[in-house]
């Protein structure tokens, strides 16, 4: 049974798990737009839009939790409060689509999806 079971374990164990949302998530804020599987895109969901929740708020504690929780990578978190977050401040959530994709991957046969901001730095420019 899945009495208050919130994520999916992607059969990982927790730091493994956490490391992959990490990485997926650093990824999507660098491009704007990734390539992943169905799963791995609904779980990623919820941990970016917290991001940029916390991404809204420009105060210092803010800066230095989202730092915290993208394992150091300033890149990244810089490019969340300077480019995304502000084409995003006047949203109340929803800062990503996913759209699924009719191809499947051709090693395991996996729904494949697309996971990207609404509003995107690099899309407004286009």
């Amino acid at each position: 049974m899945r009495h208050r079971v919130k994520t999916k374990s992607f059969h990982r164990p927790k730091e493994h798990r956490e490391a992959l949302f990490v990485n997926l998530a650093v990824e999507l804020i660098e491009h704007g737009r990734i390539k992943t599987t169905l799963p791995k895109a609904k779980a990623l969901r919820p941990f970016v839009e917290k991001l940029v929740t916390l991404a809204k708020k420009e105060t210092v504690a803010a800066r230095r939790l989202l730092n915290a929780r993208l394992r150091n990578n300033t890149k990244a978190a810089t490019k969340l409060f300077k480019e995304i977050a502000p084409l995003l401040k006047e949203r109340q959530g929803g800062y990503t689509r996913i759209y699924k994709l009719d191809k499947r991957r051709r090693g395991d046969d996996a729904q494949m999806a697309i996971i990207e901001f609404v509003a995107h730095p690099d899309k407004e420019e286009q």
